[in-house]
């Protein structure tokens, strides 16, 4: 019987990774190798290993957990979707306050789908952004991008307030404050995970609970604000919130090493596409992508047209899942389920978590949803696959980093939120035209997100096993 190896799983970051200083002068093989000389050799070891703890690397975690709530989780707020049955049509509506208040108030003129496109935007930008975003992270560091993520964050969401046309909202809330919160949430992973080894799962897992946290929060102040204090104050006042957050998460976050402004040669830029281990993380980040989005999309319609759950009800359980509308007393499942998916994932390894986490749940769509044709599965589907996709944004941005030079981490990691963002934006499209095509359209859908997610998990276990030596039984 094959022994479980832990050698990669605590291998400390600096005796992986090369010297950023050095990074520019490395010779290139387009292998993803990066051969250093003695001298950067000692340079790096110089820096000493991941802390795993201490005042800094927590405090780094709290300010990363800042940009967290403000940026993912005030991007679920505004951008969840679901389908709502009217008058026998199905249309994309915003679960998001604002979407709804769009719908009836100054941009009433036009259609959902067109309103749509503002939140769309922001989910958007949060991932494709992600390649440029660490390049300028790989040069200068965190500090930079917080600095004007949250500038511009906060400065979308002023002039929203003030705005009356869909350009303006267009230019302000899908735009400007879009490209904040690109900018707020990858270097924050990035600079976290350099202050930890052996506890970098459990770090990322509290790290990116501020989402599902945001993901209370902002939806019931909108929703209650809105209709007593009105539109403008509501906006003013999330963004006084994420102005506050943001000042903590300048004041903390920091790199463990100091940042050298070089550019990366170019031979570099092109060096993961040429690695089949990486591409094959890429792919299967992509097509999980599609798997993990298609419940979170139709999980409210599918529960009132095939379930026969109430409006009301339906909405409920969304909120079940990403905590859209619940009480702040309650925890979301996503909330464990990344929290706990990071603590596991420093036991059995990051990839092994991941792979397991992802492939549950497809298992899941295909043994509770697919069923779902009652409110009590499909309260308890909800509640399971919340629990298990979890895993997938707590530990999707660790995979890279397990696996790139630390010169490339913000780059590398910025490739696989790429390659989040285009199935991310056209899943929702893609199941609406199968809904559209008639015969048993909700199985359909259904089988769609469950093969995706299945086939997505064994695309990561195949780059898992290139990675690993061709061992299938090893801590990684």
């Amino acid at each position: 019987m094959a022994s479980m190896d832990s050698t990669d799983n605590n291998t400390p970051v600096h005796r992986l990774q090369t010297d950023p200083e050095k990074a520019g002068q490395a010779d290139s093989n387009f292998s993803g190798d990066v051969e250093t000389s003695p001298k950067e050799v000692k340079e790096v070891e110089d820096v000493g290993p991941p802390m795993d703890g201490g005042t800094a690397a927590w405090l780094n975690v709290l300010g990363a957990w800042c940009c967290s709530f403000s940026s993912p989780g005030w991007a679920n707020s505004s951008s969840d979707e679901v389908c709502l049955l009217t008058n026998g049509m199905i249309s994309h509506s915003g679960v998001g306050s604002f979407q709804q208040y769009y719908e009836i108030g100054p941009l009433k003129g036009y259609s959902n789908s067109t309103i749509s496109w503002i939140p769309a935007l922001q989910l958007f930008f949060l991932f494709a952004l992600g390649p440029f975003i660490g390049l300028i992270y790989d040069r200068y560091g965190p500090r930079p991008l917080i600095l004007g993520g949250t500038i511009f964050h906060v400065f979308g969401l002023m002039m929203a307030s003030l705005a009356t046309e869909y350009y303006q909202f267009m230019l302000s809330q899908g735009v400007c404050s879009a490209i904040g919160v690109a900018c707020l949430y990858m270097p924050a992973i990035a600079c976290v995970s350099t202050w930890f080894n052996k506890k970098r799962g459990l770090a990322m897992g509290i790290l990116v609970t501020g989402s599902s946290v945001g993901g209370v929060i902002f939806p019931i102040m909108i929703s209650h604000m809105v209709s007593s204090s009105g539109y403008p104050w509501t906006i003013r006042t999330a963004a006084f919130i994420i102005l506050g957050l943001q000042i903590i998460a300048i004041l903390t976050i920091r790199p463990r090493t100091k940042p050298v402004p070089k550019k990366m040669p170019v031979g570099r830029l092109g060096a993961p596409f040429l690695e089949l281990n990486f591409v094959l993380l890429l792919l299967g980040v992509g097509v999980l992508t599609y798997g993990i989005f298609t419940p979170i999309v139709y999980l409210a319609v599918q529960g009132f047209q095939e379930a026969h759950m109430s409006e009301e009800m339906s909405q409920y359980l969304i909120a079940i899942f990403n905590a859209a509308r619940i009480t702040l007393t309650s925890i979301p499942p996503s909330l464990f389920g990344r929290l706990i998916s990071g603590y596991f994932a420093d036991k059995i390894g990051k990839w092994n978590m991941f792979i397991i986490a992802c492939a549950v749940s497809g298992i899941a769509i295909f043994a509770l949803w697919i069923p779902a044709k009652h409110s009590s599965i499909a309260i308890g589907f909800a509640i399971m696959f919340g629990f298990t996709s979890g895993a997938f944004m707590s530990l999707s941005s660790v995979l890279p980093i397990a696996v790139s030079p630390l010169p490339e981490i913000g780059y590398r990691m910025g490739l696989v939120l790429l390659a989040i963002s285009i199935p991310a934006l056209t899943v929702a499209p893609i199941c609406g035209a199968i809904l559209q095509g008639g015969g048993d359209a909700w199985l359909n859908v259904k089988i769609f997100g469950g093969v995706f997610c299945l086939a997505g998990a064994c695309i990561i276990l195949l780059s898992r096993w290139l990675y690993t030596d061709r061992k299938l039984i090893k801590v990684f």
